[in-house]
């Protein structure tokens, strides 16, 4: 666990709440201003096909969206600096409206075979594409090019692992396909095996 995200988390609303249930509360002294990505979160972040990204409405409610895409669609293009391209969409704008005012975001990363989350903060700006035409074409997945509205870079702050309990195991269907993909050829090989012994088999009768 990275210290500057529960320094970040531990308001004196949350360390009373700890109080009150555990007699003592979490302290964190001296992070560092921000948490730099490792390897380790880099490879987390890019292998992703989806994520969910929150926001805070002017007016004061979180906003949570799904994104998704082709693995590596968000970008680890620093340290600090992870980005994404967004597309042509329901017209909305929520997400990119909220940022117009209060750029703070939260994004949740989940690898559902693995039971492995990773939580990250971070303060959000959202770029015209047509305006960053060269950063659009850096970004984007090149066969989605032309769907591109908008770009996100996010500077994180911070990150977070949490531990894999209560999380279900869940699988795509190409995933399905690559696990089982060994079981069906054996399958076939010992159908095969099969018919070619009932061929050569004497009849019970002969």
């Amino acid at each position: 666990m990275a210290d500057k995200f529960m320094q970040i988390m531990l308001t004196p609303a949350v360390q009373r709440v700890q109080d009150q249930y555990f007699g003592k509360h979490e302290v964190v002294e001296n992070p560092p201003e921000t948490d730099s990505l490792t390897p380790d979160e880099a490879d987390f972040i890019v292998s992703r096909d989806s994520f969910y990204l929150a926001t805070v409405s002017e007016t004061g409610w979180p906003y949570l969206q799904h994104r998704g895409g082709p693995p590596g669609f968000l970008k680890v293009l620093g340290p600090n600096l992870i980005g994404f391209a967004d597309f042509k969409g329901n017209r909305q704008l929520i997400s990119a409206g909220n940022l117009a005012t209060t750029d703070r975001v939260a994004l949740f990363l989940m690898d559902y075979p693995r039971r492995t989350r990773l939580k990250l903060l971070g303060h959000a700006r959202v770029l015209d594409a047509r305006e960053h035409p060269e950063l659009a074409d850096q970004i984007a997945p090149p066969f989605l090019r032309g769907k591109v509205e908008r770009l996100f870079l996010i500077q994180v702050v911070s990150y977070d692992w949490n531990c894999s309990q209560y999380i279900t195991p869940r699988f795509t269907g190409a995933e399905v396909e690559t696990y089982t993909a060994p079981l069906k050829a054996r399958i076939a090989q010992l159908e095969a095996q099969l018919a070619a012994s009932a061929i050569v088999a004497p009849s019970a009768n002969g």
